[in-house]
């Protein structure tokens, strides 16, 4: 059951109503309970503002919550106080279309190319086989990813980029009000990597996609996130935030300013990863005293 203060209160959804604002977290906390020790806190106090329009890439050591973001925005999990709001509105699946892609694709190995694209559309009844609009928007995304010709194949018969293909054309074909991308590209080598990069932005600028991106990759946050989060663990939290002035563009990738820019934050993260570590020896040492 939840306790009153896991909800938003009346106050709280009335913030940050501006319509810019498309996804607002107000002082998330997310605990989930762990065998023989007290509630550990995934995410603690996470405020954040995500402008309509916007890739927002979460970036951070593992154990910081990255992905417990997304899940509150998607409602996997419930917060234990705080409350994720969508265009003013507390956050609800069934309100808003939230696409997600998953790190290992998602996709049904019983169904073929052309199942798995439109399976998101069938399941929000926003699919009509035959109807000309609908065949139309789905052959213009199959072209613009290069995967007509696979339409009847099968996933085990596909590469991972060819997957990672499959699932971007599902995830755009839903025309989804919030992308939700749980380090999408990890799987591929490095090549593949930042060729989807490139056809994620194509597709992007078409809709332009409120998206959360979590990432590993320092260079594929800087690349595609117009606004950064660095998060920190123990407990997940954000230790900074900052717009990108450097995102989206291939000359500007290669450039000085990228460069130092990509090695600044790697540093960050470094320490934050460093002091994460220390401030968990404290913490065990301290239990062993006890």
């Amino acid at each position: 059951m939840m306790t009153s203060s896991s909800i938003c209160s009346a106050n709280e959804l009335k913030m940050n109503t501006d319509m810019m604002d498309t996804i607002a977290f107000q002082h998330l906390t997310v605990r989930y309970r762990t065998a023989g020790r007290a509630d550990a806190a995934a995410v603690a106090d996470v405020s954040l503002t995500v402008p309509r329009g916007t890739v927002c890439a979460i970036i951070g050591p593992s154990g910081c919550g990255k992905s417990t973001l997304l899940k509150a925005v998607a409602g996997l999990v419930q917060p234990t106080s705080g409350c994720v709001t969508i265009a003013g509105e507390k956050a609800d699946p069934k309100k808003s279309c939230i696409g997600f892609m998953p790190q290992n694709y998602g996709l049904l190995p019983w169904q073929t190319v052309r199942e798995n694209i439109v399976l998101g559309c069938r399941i929000r009844h926003t699919w009509h086989k035959g109807r000309a609009e609908d065949e139309a928007r789905l052959l213009h995304f199959m072209e613009a990813l290069h995967i007509q010709g696979l339409a009847d194949r099968y996933p085990h018969e596909l590469s991972g980029g060819q997957q990672q293909r499959v699932s971007l054309a599902r995830a755009f074909l839903l025309q989804p009000d919030i992308l939700l991308m749980d380090e999408p590209f990890s799987a591929l080598d490095a090549i593949t990597r930042e060729e989807m990069q490139d056809v994620f932005l194509g597709l992007w600028h078409e809709q332009h996609t409120t998206t959360l991106l979590v990432t590993h990759y320092v260079e594929e946050a800087l690349y595609l996130g117009q606004k950064i989060v660095l998060m920190a663990a123990n407990p997940g939290r954000i230790a900074r935030v900052f717009d990108n002035p450097l995102s989206g563009s291939r000359e500007r990738r290669s450039s000085q300013a990228f460069f130092e820019m990509s090695r600044a934050l790697r540093e960050e993260i470094r320490t934050l990863r460093a002091q994460d570590e220390n401030d968990e020896s404290d913490e065990q040492r301290e239990e062993e005293t006890r």
